[in-house]
Order: structure tokens, then sequence, then C-alpha cells
């Protein structure tokens, strides 16, 4: 009987990874697959599970070709789930990280292949595929009026992540903060210290951020759940579970220059 391989040997993320998109196929596996999700304007749960069932496949085949440059999602093997139901559904959602698991494995780790950010490991596609599935689990509960429940420590390192992509955005793209502005973000829950803060500042027609306390411009509090649903427009901006202190337009301003 073999033995279910240690996939920590992968990357630190990789069991997270498995356990969070099981947790977005439990969701859909009963779900009405034509239900719309109103935080995806124009999408299905069948689409929402498409786009990141054929994700997590896009990353994993870039993955094994050792790809330099972007993969066409329309050019995806397998990247549309089988006819059968939400449950076949579910079941292709979760071979879809097996794939991508399986790629990194395969390729090692230190591989390199293409991201969004340029040239990166291939362990990088792990924790960006794990904050997908954990946004799109958001989706899939707001649309089906169930709880969104992130372990904190989950969210703030998913926020981390993010920031970490609209830092790599080119200088000449439209900065999300006025030259010299500051927003800070500070999770209220009080496991995390100063991993559940955040300072953000525009710099020379960049974002750049730390971890940190501080007097921002703007500042915005909430749990690590309610910021990363707050910083990736799944609540609005002046929801009651965010305290917004400061110009309440800096708030604002970032949301509106960072929907990528």
């Amino acid at each position: 009987m073999s033995e279910t391989p240690d996939r920590s040997t992968v990357d630190p993320y990789a069991e997270v990874l498995i356990s969070e998109n099981d947790r977005l196929a439990v969701l859909l596996a009963t779900a009405d697959p034509a239900l719309e999700v109103p935080t995806c304007p124009g999408w299905t749960l069948q689409q929402l599970l498409r786009h990141v069932g054929r994700g997590h496949r896009w990353a994993a085949q870039m993955i094994a070709s050792g790809a330099t440059e972007v993969l066409n999602p329309r050019d995806v093997a397998g990247g549309k789930p089988p006819e059968g139901g939400p449950e076949v559904a579910a079941r292709w959602l979760r071979d879809g990280v097996t794939e991508l698991l399986d790629a990194v494995t395969q390729a090692g780790p230190q591989a390199p292949v293409w991201t969004f950010t340029g040239p990166r490991p291939a362990a990088w596609w792990v924790r960006r595929r794990l904050h997908e599935a954990t946004v799109h689990r958001a989706d899939a509960a707001i649309a089906l009026g169930e709880p969104f429940r992130i372990a904190p420590e989950l969210a703030a390192d998913g926020l981390s992540e993010w920031l970490d992509l609209v830092a790599a955005r080119p200088a000449g793209a439209e900065p999300p903060l006025a030259e010299g502005a500051t927003l800070h973000l500070h999770a209220t829950d009080d496991e995390l210290g100063v991993a559940g803060e955040w300072m953000i500042r525009a710099d020379g027609g960049r974002i750049g951020w730390e971890h940190g306390h501080g007097k921002g411009d703007a500042a915005v509090r909430g749990t690590a759940a309610d910021l990363l649903q707050g910083v990736l427009r799944r609540i609005p901006a002046d929801d009651d579970r965010l305290q917004v202190l400061g110009d309440p337009q800096v708030w604002r301003g970032w949301l509106s220059g960072t929907e990528f």
C-alpha cells in the first residue's frame, strides 16, 4: 500500500492549498451551478469553478513546460470540467491541485517559470493558487449565503501576497495611491502581531509596503478575514465590519486603482 506523499517537501503552502481547495469543492459539490455570484458580476458558480480549476491546470502546464511566456488559458488541456454534475466537477477541481503539485515536484520547486511578476521558482504558484482558491471560496460562500471563515494567519498571508502583486506593477501604470500618500491596514486579531499590520505607500510611481505600525493618511481596521475581503472588494468599502480612519478617499482610491 503506497503512502500519501509528503507535500511539505514541495512547498510549505502545499497542504494548505489542498485543504482550502477542498473546502471550495465541498461548497460547490451540492450547489446549483447556475447560481449567480454577486461578487463576480456575470459569473455563475459553474463559471467560478471552471475559472479556479482551469487556473490550477494553467499554472501546472506552464510549470511542466518551463514556460517563459504566458500560456493562453484557452489552450489549457482539460480546462473544462467534465459532464456529470456538481460532484464530478468538484472532483475535477481537486484533481487540478494534484496536477499542479505534481508539476512542481517533477520540475523541482526552484525551476524558473513565467509568473505575473516575472520569472519565479515553480513553487511560487502554490501560494498564488492557494490564495486564488480562498478568495473564490469567499465568492461561493457569499453566493450561497454561507459564512466565510478563514484562519487569521491565512487571511493575513493572502493580504500580503496580494500586496506583493500590486507592488510588482510597472511604474508606468497609474498607482492606486497618490505620490507620498500612505495607507495603513490593521488586523484586530490579537494573535497576528506585526504580521497583521501593513504600511502601504506610493514612491516614484510604484507601490511599496512593509509590515509595521504607523500613521497613514487613511487607516482601515478589521479582522484579517474582513480586511482581506475588503481589499479584494468582496465587501463594500464602507462595510460596518471595517473601521476607516482618516481620509476615506485614500481608501476608496486604493480600491478603485487595484481592480485587476
